[in-house]
């Protein structure tokens, strides 16, 4: 019996045909929105005068893990607006990685949802173990020894699905299904180990 994990995803299936032009350079239409993406991890400016020291944030800062990291240890709190950005950042990051594998002939958006559903239960920090996010990511090891094999298999997913859109225009089933599956599952690893949303372990499973 599987239980629901805090974090769920699941990306619409393109039951139509697909764009066989789009997808056959999507290696190329995907790089304006992934530098936007690359963007947000962003960098800072500084600069003095008259004594004075100044800073300015270029860009965005990707994942709030250490400051989110710290709240937890020492105030068993976890900001609201901290958790949606992370959460919005997830969403967008995984809209592109969904359109980079073909999953979504439409063009990511920066804001809307589109095909890909990804949300995350808002944690009670008080029930949070405040020491387990020192560790979370020693923790996750063998997730990313298995993810690593998953991967390789998705590589050949991906090429398989590139051809058949081309020849068909369609995403056969089975493959999208791998690949989605893939991609939650990197999601929920992700929850636990960087995001510091839940304490409860990822399963190994592609399944929802």
């Amino acid at each position: 019996m599987s239980t629901q994990y805090p974090l769920t995803l699941t990306i619409d299936y393109p039951d139509r045909r697909l764009g066989r032009l789009s997808s056959a350079f999507r290696v190329f239409t995907v790089i304006p929105i992934a530098i936007v993406l690359g963007a947000i991890g962003g960098f800072n400016a500084s600069w003095g005068a008259n004594g004075h020291a100044y800073s300015i944030a270029i860009g965005g800062v990707g994942l709030l893990f250490l400051p989110t990291l710290l709240m937890l240890l020492f105030r068993r709190r976890y900001p609201r607006w901290w958790f949606d950005w992370n959460v919005q950042l997830m969403r967008f990051a995984t809209r592109v990685g969904a359109y980079l594998a073909l999953m979504d002939d439409r063009y990511p958006s920066t804001e809307d949802e589109q095909a890909v559903h990804l949300d995350v239960a808002y944690p009670d920090a008080a029930s949070l173990n405040r020491w387990l996010p020192l560790v979370k990511w020693l923790l996750a090891i063998p997730h990313y020894i298995v993810l690593f094999f998953i991967d390789i298999g998705a590589i050949f997913v991906l090429i398989a699905a590139w051809f058949a859109i081309l020849f068909t225009g369609r995403y056969p089933r089975s493959l999208f299904n791998y690949v989605e599956g893939a991609i939650r599952w990197h999601s929920r690893v992700l929850a636990y180990a960087l995001l510091l949303a839940t304490d409860h372990y990822p399963p190994f499973r592609l399944a929802a």
